[in-house]
């Protein structure tokens, strides 16, 4: 008697339940979601060759900057030295701009 009781409140709750899933069913995708938690290689790939890419770079700059220091006769503290002003080069400077004209305006009389 006692779990008849329970039945006739458990049985209609569960058959709504399952007919309110059956009809979301075509609305929306009821299936349990998938937790991929791969690594992409593609990803790895791309971030392994930016790194080294980017050291290449960096070893690349600093011999051109040794390449330039000999060249120069004199070692540059790149990190120190460089400054406003403190650039000196063998270019002539730029010709001042040419001065305005005048115009003239004649006035008939």
């Amino acid at each position: 008697m006692l779990y008849l009781g329970v039945l006739k409140r458990v049985l209609p709750f569960l058959l709504t339940f399952a007919a309110g899933l059956f009809i979301a069913s075509f609305f929306i995708n009821i299936s349990a979601p998938s937790f991929n938690f791969k690594r992409s290689s593609k990803k790895c790939r791309e971030s392994r060759q930016l790194r080294y890419e980017n050291e290449r770079i960096k070893r690349e700059n600093a011999d051109l900057r040794r390449q330039l220091e000999q060249a120069a006769g004199m070692k540059t503290d790149w990190t120190i030295n460089a400054g406003p002003g403190h650039f000196e080069a063998d270019v002539p400077p730029p010709p001042p701009p040419p001065a305005p004209r005048r115009h003239r305006v004649l006035i008939d009389k």
